[in-house]
């Protein structure tokens, strides 16, 4: 079985959140509208979602540095990320380790359009609950940072 291990808390703590406000929306239809995963979860209100989700350099690098340190990654190894979005992660763990091999899917056609050209190749379109199409400890390494929350009990099994 695999480890739950922390290394995304920090970045959370580094912004403040207006809790009250998020409560007080109409909370179904801010719900509804995030669950398609598209340009409104990403870059619109923040009601939907991230409120714009933008790569800022060196914003993943702490939690790449960290990835590599603890799995002893290395430009030979591979990336597998589960639910990947607009995959800022993967092409930080690329900068750090211009060989490794990164792969991620998602079901956000905006979440992979909006990844960076240099990774971009390396993506695509999948559903987390759907078998996967490698076969077992094809990865050093799978990662999911934002994907699993948001399925339901009973398809956790097969993701």
């Amino acid at each position: 079985m695999g480890e739950l291990v922390q290394f995304v808390t920090p970045l959370h703590q580094a912004t403040s959140r207006s809790y009250i406000d998020r409560m007080v929306d109409d909370k179904v239809h801010c719900m509804l509208k995030a669950k398609e995963y598209e340009s409104d979860y990403w870059d619109g209100h923040r009601r939907y979602g991230y409120g714009g989700y933008k790569y800022m350099a060196g914003w993943w690098k702490p939690v790449a540095e960290a990835l590599i340190e603890k799995y002893k990654l290395t430009n030979g190894s591979s990336v597998l990320d589960v639910g990947c979005g607009k995959a800022f992660l993967l092409y930080e763990l690329k900068l750090l380790l211009p060989e490794l091999r990164v792969e991620g899917f998602d079901i956000s056609q905006h979440g992979l359009a909006s990844a960076k050209e240099e990774i971009r190749d390396s993506l695509f379109s999948h559903r987390a609950q759907e078998p996967y199409p490698y076969d077992d400890n094809a990865f050093d390494l799978v990662i999911s940072l934002g994907c699993f929350h948001n399925l339901r009990i009973f398809e956790l099994e097969t993701a």
